[in-house]
């Protein structure tokens, strides 16, 4: 059963964003975390564009995000959120498939301009991640202990 969160209102029209993330453990045991403008934080990843795959989406925004290129591991699931973008002004319903890395290496400097990243305990990450589906990723991380 994929786990859902958030509440699909019946009155709103949700338009469908389907995105991957990837959980990235750095040697101390932390895992990176991308925080947006508006404070948020968020796994690495992002929106499945056009007719990209999974893994190449995750491959894209590791680049853009954090300038990191990863080796996957493995598939830790989806899960389903439904929540409202004031950014975008838009009801989402957003599909996440969620993975673990093997490895990770800095390439260069993150592509895209205004995220910041850091470094947090599992813990803490669950404690600062503003979606559920990504708290939950990181709890399934933990619990598959596939680092």
């Amino acid at each position: 059963m994929i786990p859902v969160f958030g509440v699909k209102e019946a009155e709103n029209n949700y338009q469908a964003r389907y995105a991957a993330y990837a959980i990235l453990m750095n040697e101390e045991g932390k895992i990176a975390l991308v925080q947006a403008p508006n404070g948020a934080f968020f796994l690495p990843g992002g929106e499945i564009e056009g007719n990209e795959t999974k893994e190449e989406a995750i491959e894209r925004e590791m680049l853009e995000e954090l300038g990191f290129e990863v080796v996957l591991s493995d598939y830790l699931g989806q899960a389903d959120e439904y929540f409202y973008s004031r950014h975008r002004a838009t009801f989402f319903y957003n599909p996440g498939y969620f993975y673990s890395t093997k490895s990770w290496k800095k390439i260069s400097a993150p592509l895209e301009e205004g995220n910041s990243s850091s470094w947090e305990s599992p813990t803490k990450a669950i404690e600062l991640l503003k979606r559920g589906s990504h708290k939950w990723a990181v709890e399934e991380w933990l619990n598959k202990k596939t680092f």
